[in-house]
């Protein structure tokens, strides 16, 4: 997935699913500083950075005032999108997904990885955009 390796050169969690997004002509690329501060839990340790990255495509392909959905329809992708990602995952919290991690280890750089390249992958097979 192009957004896995986005977040190896060095892009955020979030930043790497928009990137993504933005090369497939999903969204403008003025959505990209936007995601900045969604990295990491938005500082906080709570929302994975790539599910907020989703969210925020999702947002701008079906949310209110766009021409492909409105608000209800917003919402429930955003639901869909959380339902799919704890399928593998037991929580959406970027504290508890990587629990016990060092934030500078390898071992952390890998699981976030995955979290990107899930995240990516989900994303698309709900837009249905090849990846």
């Amino acid at each position: 997935m192009k957004a896995a390796e986005y977040f190896n050169q060095g892009y955020s969690c979030c930043e790497s699913i928009v990137k993504e997004a933005i090369e497939k002509g999903l969204v403008p690329e003025e959505l990209l500083p936007v995601a900045t501060s969604f990295s990491g839990g938005m500082g906080s340790g709570c929302l994975c950075g790539a599910i907020a990255g989703s969210q925020i495509v999702l947002g701008w392909l079906y949310g209110r005032e766009n021409k492909n959905g409105n608000e209800v329809c917003a919402r429930a992708k955003a639901k869909q999108f959380i339902e799919e990602f704890k399928k593998s995952h037991r929580a959406t919290c970027c504290r508890a997904l990587t629990a016990g991690m060092d934030m500078a280890s390898p071992e952390r750089k890998a699981h976030c990885t995955n979290m990107v390249n899930d995240c990516s992958k989900i994303l698309a097979e709900m837009i249905e955009v090849k990846v």
